[in-house]
């Protein structure tokens, strides 16, 4: 594939909310690239606003205004799938238009630049599962991730139109998804609702934090269980922003257990014996992109968190 095959342009409206912003945080922002990449595109000549080359990364932008980005083509050694399989990649369902799967910890979603590890759509591919084709190539079927560090339930689109449907049914917030997460302490209420808005870390570009100028991020707890300096969470998503949960429940002082990236107590997570957060994806709900019926998987705890949760049982 050459690299003017493998470009892609975007085209979209200006939102009202970006009015006066600059060129290089807009195209940031909309796009999820680095500022420094927004800035080369800019500086390329690969940013046209109504139709007319930006002259620079710091012109301001008017709302309203068409947007065109020439995106930057990935790295060659993501643009293929390579077809690996993936140990503990577990299959919970599967038809003509989608495949579920309960991911490991320790496995992307799909390829990405940095990324040398294995991935879903590889662990796929190797298993003989056909997927839709839309999307861009590395991340194809693909209509929602979670972290490497995080295991459980992700729903893979196989034909072209549970795609389209899914990809609709999450930005329109039709799919509900739960998490089990052990959080430090105790949660004061013991249930409730973070409503703060999340964005890149001002210092930190692998952290994500509660930023003014983050994405609208909406996060619901309940307390099911206590221990001894610390809670078992049933949470609730009505955003998907990148490391939502460990960042709401780091910013209300109460770090998911094993989470050192968000402040978590080393101690704790050496005596549970973790070695990434504890969080698990146990349940997706979502209407069926074919038949329009409900449908609703679960998924166990892995092996890693039941152990740490059965250590804190001990000591309750």
């Amino acid at each position: 594939m050459s690299d003017l095959a493998a470009r892609q342009t975007r085209s979209l409206p200006i939102p009202e909310g970006f009015e006066g912003q600059r060129i290089d945080q807009v195209v940031s922002r909309l796009l999820g690239l680095s500022r420094t990449v927004a800035a080369e595109l800019v500086a390329a000549g690969e940013v046209l606003v109504d139709g007319a080359p930006c002259a620079t990364k710091s012109e301001r932008v008017t709302a309203g205004a068409w947007l065109e980005v020439v995106l930057p083509p990935p790295p060659e050694d993501v643009r293929v799938q390579a077809a690996e399989p993936v140990e503990g990649l577990d299959v919970v369902f599967d038809d003509d238009d989608i495949v579920v799967v309960s991911k490991p910890v320790g496995v992307a979603a799909h390829p990405s630049p940095g990324w040398s590890g294995p991935t879903v759509t590889g662990g796929l591919a190797a298993a003989g599962y056909r997927v839709s084709s839309h999307g861009p190539d590395e991340r194809q079927g693909i209509v929602h991730r979670l972290d490497v560090g995080t295991s459980g339930l992700m729903v893979v689109a196989k034909s072209e139109s549970a795609y389209s449907e899914l990809k609709r049914a999450f930005k329109e917030r039709r799919v509900a998804k739960r998490y089990r997460a052990v959080a430090q302490g105790h949660p004061d209420p013991l249930s409730g609702t973070v409503d703060a808005p999340i964005g890149r870390h001002p210092r930190h570009d692998y952290k994500w934090a509660v930023v003014a100028d983050g994405k609208p991020s909406v996060t619901h707890y309940d307390t099911i269980e206590v221990f001894p300096g610390a809670s078992l969470l049933d949470i609730g998503l009505e955003t998907g922003r990148t490391h939502q949960i460990r960042v709401h429940m780091a910013a209300l002082g109460h770090p998911l257990a094993g989470d050192l990236t968000y402040g978590a107590d080393p101690t704790l997570a050496e005596r549970l014996g973790l070695t990434r957060q504890w969080l698990h994806a146990y349940r997706l709900e979502f209407a069926h992109p074919a038949t329009g019926r409900p449908v609703t998987f679960t998924s166990d705890y892995p092996e890693d968190l039941d152990t740490a949760l059965a250590r804190l049982r001990s000591d309750a």
